[in-house]
């Protein structure tokens, strides 16, 4: 280590009030131990002051992340544990400061009146793309808000009276089950497959306004297998779970595209369940439209997940085993 690395400073950061300071560092402190844990810098509070103490050369990315949380909780933004880690991240490129634009503006509200808003830079890129062009794909893993993104956007595009319908869609194959073995009528063997799709529409709309536009077909949720021979116009057709579709099932889902009408994809590639031998139609469709100006795609990473923090932590290991274990 040179001499240089080893040199510590002090920076100060001035707030209004203790409530300000606790805003900041969040219930039992936790945000300051994520930050803690996540830099050299060890971080004092006296009154309206706050001393971070840390290595020269990380004392500006400190500066930007404070300045900025303290952005957040003074426009009454409620700051989670998820929201430090990623501003944690972004400060260590100087980019913390783009998360004031994410949170600025929010896309509607669900049922309960909550704002939802885009919480990762990658989500906002996806949303603006799915704004832009009509066939978008949304590859990346769990916990991204690929799929609620696309719900809450078609409902905002029926609301608005750009498109009359919304339309879902998922490939019914299910990690080693077999639609036929279970119980019930077709409504009844679909739903578990649905359920995701169900749960997003309901926290945007409510369960009595979806159950209403179920009845009107105003929304419609169907098994993949179901799309086949019909045009689709003025519609906003999702498909999740999209890397369990074959290849063949894929081209005819792109096809159905009518006028007036925007599709959404989304998949993750590391959790395809299709039997052995038989290729995924989302990399198929990666791999085969990426020369299409009109389409977009969208990749998410590890840094995108907006679950619990360990989700991202368990989606990183995973991934790095896997590259270990690659022949």
């Amino acid at each position: 280590m040179t001499e240089h690395n080893k040199q510590e400073d002090t920076i100060r950061i001035q707030v209004k009030d203790a409530q300000e300071a606790l805003a900041l560092f969040g219930p039992q402190d936790k945000f300051l131990h994520i930050i803690e844990q996540e830099t050299n810098a060890r971080i004092f509070s006296r009154e309206a002051e706050i001393a971070i103490q840390g290595p020269v050369k990380e004392l500006e990315s400190l500066r930007q992340l404070f300045e900025v949380l303290l952005a957040l909780v003074r426009n009454n933004y409620a700051v989670t544990e998820r929201d430090v880690s990623y501003a944690v991240e972004l400060s260590k490129q100087m980019m913390a400061d783009q998360l004031l634009e994410l949170f600025k503006g929010e896309i509607t509200v669900t049922h309960r009146g909550k704002p939802i808003r885009v919480k990762t830079i990658g989500q906002k890129k996806y949303v603006n793309l799915i704004k832009k062009r009509d066939i978008v794909f949304g590859i990346g893993p769990a916990g991204t808000g690929k799929t609620y993104l696309a719900v809450v956007l078609a409902v905002v595009a029926l609301k608005e009276g750009a498109v009359k319908r919304i339309v879902l869609t998922r490939p019914a194959v299910e990690a080693g089950e077999n639609l036929g073995f279970l119980p019930g009528d077709l409504q009844e063997k679909v739903d578990p497959y649905l359920r995701p799709l169900y749960d997003a529409l309901n926290d945007v709309l409510g369960p009595e306004q979806v159950a209403k536009s179920l009845e009107r077909g105003t929304i419609e949720i169907a098994p993949l297998a179901y799309m086949r021979g019909r045009t689709l116009d003025d519609s906003f057709i999702i498909m999740d779970e999209a890397q369990n579709s074959t290849p063949e099932q894929m081209k005819m889902f792109l096809t159905r595209l009518g006028f007036g009408s925007k599709m959404v994809i989304t998949g993750d590639v590391t959790q395809i369940d299709l039997p052995r031998g038989k290729k995924s139609g989302l990399m198929e469709a990666d791999r085969i439209l990426k020369q299409v100006e009109e389409i977009g795609f969208i990749y998410f990473d590890e840094q995108d997940v907006v679950r619990h923090s360990l989700v991202q932590k368990i989606i990183v290991a995973y991934t790095e085993d896997a590259e270990r274990n690659e022949p």
